[in-house]
């Protein structure tokens, strides 16, 4: 094989080999870290294993050296260890430094002085709550890549400018959902704000929302929110009703609409006999099982020749109901 792997005959050529890895995969490998051509194959073991030792499954390992070959080049007491034994502060469980690592195996070549540090700081100051670091790191280790200055202050300045302004909101925000400091601003997060105001929605609304399921933010609107629309609208649902379903149940706009909101309006309407307004009221509906608790409770519903409200029906417990039925 010619290539940059092959010159000079390195060691590391053939450590890889007998990790199992292929030529291609090799080559790849030493395009992305040109340190590994010098390298001396002791410090790639060592690494390697160490990496074993914190959690890594064996069969993992050599995806998530190809995901960051340049791991095996740090200094193990210098970078990985300091890293790791940070993380773990973090950590509440034994496997999410592994998982993190496996997702993010880039997070081991950052300084914890230098950016984990200033971005749990970061973090703090915005309210999300001390419990909620670490699994917000460990779930996005991504995180630690973002630049503080240019990409972070420049979403939570976004999340302000929607209406997120009071103290510890944006934090509990982002701690629901950590992915969407990863988004453009401008590519995803405004327009998908943009379009949730062209449906009604108002300040107060988005914040409620972004507090329910920030996911929705960071949902493409051509893609996803926009078919959700027309299909509630096609449905018979008027605007005012469409605004009431989004800020009381948000998901409603990236359920799938064959396997989940159809069935449940097509069962609601020509099997109950109810009315679309009864949803609009009670958005919620849209959450609870088709088979285990709607279709259930309708049958019993109608054996004992009584009616309740859709909240009645589904927001208490199984227990709960059939006492209600006088069954328990």
């Amino acid at each position: 094989m010619e290539s940059s792997a092959s010159r000079n005959g390195n060691c590391m050529l053939w450590f890889f080999r007998d990790k199992g890895f292929d030529d291609r995969s090799i080559d790849k490998m030493f395009r992305k870290c040109r340190r590994l051509e010098d390298m001396q194959n002791e410090r790639a073991s060592e690494n390697w294993e160490y990496l074993e030792r914190i959690g890594i499954q064996k069969r993992k390992l050599p995806s998530v050296v190809s995901k960051c070959p340049k791991i095996l080049a740090l200094g193990l007491q210098e970078k990985l260890v300091p890293m790791v034994e940070c993380l773990a502060t973090l950590s509440t469980k034994p496997h999410e430094i592994a998982a993190a690592i496996a997702k993010f195996p880039g997070i081991l070549s950052y300084s914890v002085e230098e950016k984990l540090c200033p971005l749990l700081a970061f973090f703090q100051a915005l309210g999300v709550p001390e419990k909620q670091l670490g699994k917000m790191i460990l779930l996005n280790p991504r995180l630690i890549s973002y630049s503080i200055e240019s990409k972070l202050v420049e979403t939570v300045d976004f999340l302000a400018g929607v209406g997120l302004t009071k103290e510890g909101v944006i934090g509990k925000v982002l701690a629901k959902n950590p992915f969407l400091m990863g988004y453009s601003v401008d590519k995803r997060l405004r327009p998908t704000v943009e379009f949730l105001k062209s449906i009604g929605l108002n300040k107060m609304d988005l914040q409620a929302v972004a507090l329910k399921f920030p996911d929705i933010l960071c949902r493409d609107v051509d893609k996803v929110l926009r078919y959700n629309l027309d299909y509630l609208r096609s449905r018979g649902f008027k605007d005012g009703e469409i605004v009431s379903l989004v800020t009381g149940y948000p998901p409603v706009l990236i359920k799938s609409i064959q396997h989940s909101l159809e069935p449940r309006i097509r069962f609601l309407v020509e099997i109950m006999g109810r009315k679309l307004e009864e949803v609009a009221e009670y958005p919620d509906f849209f959450k609870h099982g088709l088979k285990k608790k709607l279709e259930l409770r309708h049958r019993l519903l109608k054996e004992k020749n009584v009616d309740f409200a859709l909240s009645e029906l589904l927001e208490c417990n199984q227990k709960k109901f059939m006492m209600k039925m006088g069954l328990l």
